[in-house]
């Protein structure tokens, strides 16, 4: 059936392709082997489409092919691209850090150089006092007073029952924020970069509104909200939830807070992300389930993995909004980021700095394995 519909249409195309341009188009040699594997009914849904663009492909690549021979040595470089450059049909990409949640974005190779110059070396030197002065030395400090008067005194707090709940209570929200987000952004990813619609950009505005707004201000918004003299609040009240003081609303002030985080990471992946291979599965009859799973997934699977990393480690570290909504009552609606803040001002400070060296162990587990996804991103996209 292939071989057949091949020569077909590979005859008339070429034949077409050779009187309406202006270059003779050289003899075709016989069209590369194709698989034996598609069925009968393969070709009844639509595998004509897909040997038509097949055919043209390869003829216009034969044509290239003998444009760039002809071409003289000083400007084959130029106008001639490899073959592996033809097929990507882009530059090369290197995975570097950027973009406003910290994400994964693409470089075209550029590097840096060695400070040569007295200038160049005073503003490295400037830099890296002040990345230790306000990162560093804190942070090195937060584990000193954790651990200086020992390890057992540490390790009591950690059984502190207190702390234990606060602990349980922020992988909870976290049990909760994270998978819904993660859902959301990559349904919205989707939706937003492979259709265009009125609004589109208002859209795309909101999604970055908890990038802008305060968190505090958020924790307010949802008080004001779903609180007893709130919008909703006599309405809640009559059905028996309770969501200000309550679980459900720290639940939700963390949900909103980390909204943006997938959906940012994925839109430019999918936006520079190669649409021939999701029309060439649905050509051969995939539906858009086996396409998602098939193609769309394992091309932004590191972008989705980033993005659920971020998305984690904000919904544990978030004070603000969850501390205005919580009322943070010791032993019910307590965090660990409101339970830092409880003990020390309470002068409890060995409890304090022992809740802290969780979540900064928290915080350099996070950028190793921020890391490592960058490094096997960046190696993926240089083979």
């Amino acid at each position: 059936c292939i071989a057949s519909m091949l020569r077909q249409w590979h005859q008339p195309r070429a034949g077409r392709l050779s009187h309406s341009s202006t270059h003779a188009v050289p003899q075709l040699p016989p069209h590369p082997a194709l698989p034996h594997a598609l069925s009968a009914s393969s070709c009844a849904r639509g595998i004509e489409v897909d040997l038509w663009h097949r055919s043209t492909a390869y003829a216009h690549g034969h044509h290239r092919a003998a444009s760039c021979s002809s071409q003289p040595a000083t400007r084959h470089a130029q106008l001639c691209p490899s073959d592996s450059t033809r097929r990507s049909g882009r530059r090369a990409l290197k995975v570097v850090a950027a973009g406003p949640a910290g994400g994964m974005a693409t470089s075209h190779g550029a590097t840096g150089k060695t400070p040569d110059t007295l200038t160049a070396k005073i503003l490295v030197g400037v830099a890296v006092s002040y990345i230790g002065l306000m990162v560093l030395i804190p942070f090195g400090n937060v584990f000193y007073q954790a651990f200086h008067k020992g390890i057992h005194v540490f390790a009591e707090h950690l059984m502190d029952s207190d702390f234990l709940h606060s602990v349980k209570l922020t992988l909870m929200l976290a049990a909760v924020a994270v998978p819904i987000n993660v859902l959301f952004g990559l349904v919205a990813a989707i939706n937003i970069t492979r259709n265009e619609f009125p609004g589109k950009v208002f859209l795309l505005s909101l999604l970055d509104l908890p990038f802008s707004i305060s968190p505090v201000v958020t924790g307010l918004m949802l008080t004001l909200l779903y609180g007893r003299n709130g919008w909703f609040g006599p309405l809640l009240q009559q059905a028996g939830i309770n969501v200000v003081f309550a679980f459900a609303g720290m639940a939700l002030a963390t949900m909103f807070v980390t909204l943006p985080f997938v959906a940012r990471e994925l839109i430019p992946i999918l936006e520079t992300m190669d649409m021939s291979q999701e029309e060439a599965a649905r050509s051969l009859g995939a539906n858009d389930w086996q396409v998602f799973w098939e193609v769309t997934l394992p091309s932004i699977r590191w972008g989705l993995l980033y993005g659920t990393i971020l998305t984690n480690a904000r919904a544990m570290g978030e004070f603000g909004a969850v501390s205005v909504i919580s009322g943070n009552i010791l032993g019910k609606t307590q965090t660990l980021t409101l339970f830092v803040e409880s003990a020390y001002k309470e002068y409890n400070t060995e409890a304090a700095f022992a809740a802290a060296v969780l979540l900064s162990t928290l915080a350099l587990f996070t950028l190793f394995i921020k890391d490592k996804v960058e490094q096997a991103a960046a190696s993926e996209a240089s083979k």
